[in-house]
Parts: structure tokens; sequence; C-alpha cells
């Protein structure tokens, strides 16, 4: 099992990178494959719940939706880091709101900056990233699909003009001299979910990369269809990295785990898993019957009372299985289901800290090295 390190980025105190800082010194410690980090504009989350009474986060970090640049924090933690030569990756970008064009320079550049540790983390994004900025959310996968095959036309030219027909992005004496660095672009991980981005990624993909709340049993039938949709497309289907982002939530004991799952602003995650994920549980959605979760949720707007009523309603028991939680041996044993259904890469986003005492939520963050340390062991 190899093992990334996803940090949420957002501006902290005392400077607005030490807490992204401390957690890639972290991933070193800790050996890690590869260090991550999100492509936001603001949160998933609801803002109004982002206080120090509720969250023990809020003390360090002031703001949820102080999202620092994804691309520019790769390339300073490149340049100031010279030994432990992590992969970096982003976890991932928008289709939506970036141009095929300028994501294809972007992950170019860092492939070249890093000699070939960068990885482009790629989806069709959220409507919280689109809608509010002005950006059309309609057919987001269609526009992902031609923004890939530009991606890729891009890559491919060797410098030649591209023209390309495309009713989102089309070419017309199109120039990308960027080379690739050592004959090597950067990966491309896909997050898909649905069936048409699944056979995306066996198009595209050299990493299957979902993240939304689904059972180790779907992710193998997920993973099966991509797969086949590789071997369609006349490409190695065993080439795919099958790989998962993951929230984690650890403690010295299963009482401090409960705990923490127990805590609004974690339950307020949930929000963002599925409808259908919910109905695996005999449970009901907060936001209504047929809400798809984290793509379509923008919670900005809510007050304090609406954010409350909604968290409150999330099962704990929906938040257990759509999560890795529990003690760091726990944590090692549910893993495993997943290996068995065919992951062999996990991206962990640590969400311990969101918990209502900060002191038992450093306690977690503490545990994260024996969670490492046991992951790699599978």
């Amino acid at each position: 099992m190899r093992i990334g390190l996803m940090d949420p980025i957002i501006a902290s105190r005392p400077a607005a990178d030490s807490f992204t800082r401390a957690n890639y010194l972290n991933a070193v410690a800790n050996r890690v494959d590869s260090f991550w980090v999100p492509d936001h504009l603001n949160a998933l989350f609801p803002r109004a719940l982002w206080r120090p009474e509720i969250t023990a986060a809020a003390r360090v970090v002031p703001s949820a939706d102080a999202y620092l640049e994804p691309w520019t924090v790769l390339g300073h933690l490149a340049a100031r880091n010279r030994i432990a030569k992590l992969r970096l990756g982003v976890g991932v970008t928008d289709t939506g709101r970036r141009n095929p064009a300028v994501t294809a320079q972007a992950a170019a550049t860092l492939q070249l900056l890093t000699k070939g540790r960068a990885i482009l983390g790629i989806g069709c994004g959220e409507r919280e990233g689109n809608e509010p900025y002005g950006v059309e959310w309609t057919r987001p996968v269609a526009r992902f699909e031609e923004a890939m095959a530009t991606i890729r036309a891009l890559w491919d030219s060797n410098g030649e003009l591209v023209n390309r027909d495309s009713r989102f992005f089309p070419l017309r004496n199109a120039v990308f001299d960027l080379p690739p660095y050592k004959g090597e672009w950067p990966q491309i991980w896909i997050a898909a979910h649905g069936p048409r981005m699944l056979r995306a990624a066996g198009q595209y993909a050299d990493g299957f990369f979902p993240a939304f709340a689904h059972t180790p049993q779907e992710y193998a039938r997920r993973l099966e269809v991509v797969r086949t949709a590789a071997s369609d497309a006349g490409r190695d289907p065993m080439s795919i990295v099958p790989a998962m982002w993951v929230m984690t939530v650890t403690g010295r004991t299963r009482d401090d785990v409960d705990e923490a799952l127990e805590s609004v602003v974690v339950r307020a995650g949930g929000l963002n898993f599925s409808d259908d994920f919910y109905a695996l549980h005999g449970a009901a959605h907060p936001l209504g019957a047929g809400f798809s979760g984290a793509q379509d949720i923008l919670p900005q707007g809510w007050d304090t009372e609406t954010a409350l009523s909604y968290a409150k309603r999330v099962p704990v028991d929906v938040l257990r299985s759509g999560m890795l939680s529990g003690t760091p041996k726990e944590i090692v044993e549910q893993a495993a289901e997943w290996r068995d259904c065919g992951v062999c890469y996990l991206v962990l986003a640590d969400v311990t800290l969101l918990q209502r005492s900060l002191r038992k939520g450093l306690a977690g963050l503490a545990l994260s090295h024996k969670v490492v340390r046991g992951l790699k062991r599978l």
C-alpha cells in the first residue's frame, strides 16, 4: 500500500503556510509517497460553524474558506524543500473554472521544476467553485471530457500548431512548446464516480482517484469499469493506479474517536456524502432525497441555526462508513478491506482536528505516524 497525505492549504497562523509546512514535514518524517493539496476557492463546509467554541481548528485557522492557490503552494514547497523528494499532487483541480491549456501549462511546469514528481489530479469540479463566481455549471462531464482531450492534444503536439474543434475549448493555431521532463508528462489521476467519468478515466487516466463516500465493493465495481474502458481504448488497464482519497478520524481510544465523530463540524463533513450513500444505511440525507453531495453543495449562505440543524441530522453510522475512523489499529483493519477490493494507493485527509477539543484533536493528529506505518505494511 502506498500512502499520500492531503493538506487543506487554508491560510493559518502565525504565517499563512504554517500549518501546511508542519504537515509537509510530518509527511517527510513518516516517509509517505506523496503530498497533496486541494483546488478550492472556498470550503465544501458551512462557514457559519467555523467558530472556536465549535471546532478546535478555528483557533489556528481563522477561516475555513481562506484557501491558498494550489499550484503556487506546490511550487513554493518544491523550492523550499530540497530533501525528501515527495511526489506532489493536486487533488483535484477543476475543468470548469480552469482553462485546460492553463492547467496543462501549470502541471507541465511543476513536472519540470520538480524533475518528474508532479501528479495532475483532475475532475469535473463542484458547484461551489464555479457557480458563485459566474462560471457556468452545466454539462460538467461533457466539459471535462473536452478538457482532457485538449490537455492531451497540447501535450502530444511536439510544439506544432494545434487546431481542434470543441464546443467548450476550440483550439486555433494554439502553441504548446513546454517539453516533458525526460519524455514524461505528469501522471493524470482522475476523480471519477459516475459512468461517463469512469469511462473517461479508462481513456485518459494514469490513476483512478475517487473521493466521495462509497463502499469497498462499489470501488471494485467501478475499477472494473475503468479497466474495461482502458482496454477498449487500446491501453494497458493494469497500468492505471487504483487510488482513493479518504478522510480519517483517529484517537487513542474508541471513546475518543466516537467523541470526535459526534462533534458538529465532523458531522457536517457528512453532508458531502450523496443521498445514495445515506440510503445504503437506511437513512435520509439532511438536504433531501436525490441530493448528490459535495458536487452540488452550496453551504456559504447558511446561517448558524440552519447549519447546525443539518449537521446534527447526519447519522454517526453514516460517517463511520464514509471515513476511515478508529484507533490506528482499527483504521488499518478497515483499510485492508479496501485493499482487498483493489485499492493500492490511499491519500489521507485527516480531519481529527475538526472536533471540539483542541487537546484531543492534537493527540489524534500525533497518532498519524502509527496510522501511516500500519497502512504501509498492508
